[in-house]
């Protein structure tokens, strides 16, 4: 159960890869949709790792927030740093809003629903 949360975490991370695509037109292709999430994928394991989140897929504080910060900051800076898409104001304030919302909904749904998995 808590790897296929983090499973769906991925999957949102994607989701918000293509509504952002969809809303630009930038391509819905799986090297477009890739290309934009890959950085936010990359760095949303690598928190979840480092924080073990696995542990506790479904635990807001300080679990919940702490990915959601770590995905949006290191996607922010794999972006930048390999030249993969602009990291403008505009653009931090959208994904880190449309992240928090996907990231952190998922955890007070599945928080409620599946209280076990709190930790």
């Amino acid at each position: 159960m808590r790897w296929s949360l983090l499973l769906i975490d991925g999957g949102l991370v994607v989701l918000f890869a293509v509504l952002g695509n969809r809303s630009h037109d930038t391509g819905l292709g799986i090297g477009d949709v890739l290309g934009t999430a890959g950085p936010f994928l990359v760095a949303l394991i690598l928190t979840t790792l480092l924080l073990r989140g696995h542990r506790r897929p479904s635990r807001m504080v300080p679990d919940g927030l702490v990915v959601w910060t770590g995905t949006v900051a290191g996607g922010m800076l794999l972006r930048a740093a390999t030249d993969l898409g602009g990291v403008q104001v505009s653009f931090v304030l959208v994904a880190a809003g449309v992240l928090g919302v996907l990231l952190c909904g998922r955890r007070l749904l599945t928080g409620l629903l599946l209280p076990a998995t709190r930790g």
